[in-house]
């Protein structure tokens, strides 16, 4: 057991290189790429929180603190990588991109230390942070910059209200509809990539639709009280 423990952190801790990777495609404009060891690295964190209660790794393997290894990884892939990925994308032109680059981090690393992050429900308490979905879906999308810089700034800013966002997985209320628009999502998202970004006016409307679906669900579900 504490073998197969320890073995669970080493896991985790693969996200670290999976986003140095992902950040060398983005240094070279290679989206698609940057997309594929993003996508990898959400499934190694969808895997490894499951696999750490299996084998109770806060007993079998106190000396790493795998909350905070988890904390670190996903800092790298859900935020800095994705802020990167919008400044030298082109998509925020001269001081915007600054701006961007600048303010994500800063907004985020407030979040992650946020001891209020998680609700009974199993879903979060402000945006928690998932740039990595934000940025791929502006890829797709490309709306004009004013409206991402103002999408940015006002998701910063939604990090630290007391507003609603569900988690796919975990949140029991609507999952079987939040579940089946988040894999539509990382479907859609997929596609794109693997048409290297292409235009394509379909695409764009799914990733638009399902992308405000699971942006304002949590909202809307704390404006409709669930029935008891």
């Amino acid at each position: 057991m504490r073998i197969r423990a320890y073995s669970v952190h080493l896991f985790t801790a693969i996200g670290a290189s999976l986003a140095m990777l992902a950040l060398l495609a983005a240094g070279d404009h290679d989206w698609a790429m940057m997309t594929i060891w993003l996508t990898v690295a959400l499934v190694v964190d969808g895997i490894d929180g499951p696999l750490a209660r299996r084998y109770a790794v806060t007993e079998n393997a106190p000396i790493i603190d795998g909350v905070l290894l988890d904390l670190i990884v996903d800092f790298l892939t859900y935020v800095m990588i994705p802020a990167y990925a919008l400044y030298e994308s082109g998509l925020l032109p001269g001081w915007s991109g600054w701006l961007v680059v600048l303010l994500i981090p800063f907004a985020s690393a407030l979040y992650f230390a946020d001891t209020r992050m998680k609700t009974e429900d199993k879903s979060f308490r402000g945006f928690p942070g998932c740039w990595n979905m934000v940025a791929l879906a502006l890829l797709v999308i490309v709306p004009p910059w004013e409206m991402i810089l103002g999408l940015v700034v006002a998701l910063c800013v939604a990090q630290f209200l007391n507003l609603k966002f569900v988690h796919p997985v975990r949140t029991a209320r609507w999952r079987w509809l939040t579940l089946p628009m988040a894999l539509i999502w990382t479907g859609s998202i997929a596609t794109a990539a693997l048409t290297d970004f292409s235009p394509n006016p379909i695409l764009t409307g799914i990733v638009t639709a399902s992308s405000l679906y699971l942006l304002l669900v949590g909202i809307i579900q704390q404006l409709v009280p669930a029935r008891v």
